[in-house]
């Protein structure tokens, strides 16, 4: 499975407390398939991503999420590197 479109929204913070959540993502695969809302967050110096979920009871369930790590890691670096291109 090949991405084949990123597009990011930046997120701005009201000015009361910063806000973790630094933009959302919308991935296309292949041309054929898109996942919306995976956020942008950043924490302790690191910035990362944090798949689309849903809440279930008292936790939160991915609604979608990669099966490896090596895809993961393909999927986060495409995001943070065109979040960083902006």
């Amino acid at each position: 499975m090949k991405i084949t479109d990123v597009k990011i929204k930046k997120l701005s913070s009201d000015g009361r407390r910063p806000s973790r959540v630094k933009g959302v993502a919308s991935v296309t695969f292949d041309g054929q398939f898109v996942v919306h809302n995976i956020k942008i967050v950043e924490g302790r110096g690191k910035i990362f991503i944090s798949m689309p979920s849903r809440r279930v009871g008292d936790q939160n369930k991915d609604i979608a999420h990669p099966i490896t790590s090596e895809f993961r890691k393909e999927l986060e670096e495409a995001i943070l590197s065109h979040y960083n291109s902006i």
